[in-house]
């Protein structure tokens, strides 16, 4: 099994935060899950405010958690939402279920966790995760 290690975490929050500061958004919480839903990375800017690292975790840990990104989950929150609201209960690190939680692939496409970004408009949030996957050199499972 693959895992994902500390440095490749560690260039998804470089590279989130890049981006993030690229496209000039908010202070960006950036957190990076491995396949068991530990936290291997975790990056809040300045500015971000106190509650967002839980508000990355949940995302990314939703994510894990139902095996979609956690924009599929607002979507399914939409027509299942004692569902998502039930999930979001019994997941310890809770469930975001807005855009900005993205799974990561390895190279032979196993899942190897999961990032989570929070702190400006949601697809900006599901922007940099994508742009801080593909900085690290893995792959977004669509």
């Amino acid at each position: 099994m693959s895992r994902i290690s500390l440095d490749q975490a560690q260039a998804i929050v470089a590279g989130a935060l890049k981006e993030g500061r690229a496209m000039n958004l908010k202070p960006l919480t950036v957190a990076v899950l491995d396949a068991g839903g530990h936290v291997v990375a975790l990056a809040r800017e300045d500015g971000s405010s106190n509650l967002r690292p839980q508000v990355a975790t949940g995302k990314a840990a939703g994510a894990l958690a139902l095996g979609m990104s956690s924009r599929a989950i607002g979507e399914m929150a939409e027509q299942r939402p004692m569902l998502i609201s039930a999930a979001g209960a019994l997941s310890p690190a809770g469930l975001i279920p807005v855009a900005g939680g993205v799974l990561i692939q390895g190279a032979g496409g196993e899942l190897v966790g999961a990032v989570g970004v929070t702190g400006d408009l949601s697809d900006n949030d599901e922007k940099v995760a994508l742009a801080g996957i593909a900085e690290a050199g893995l792959t977004a499972k669509a």
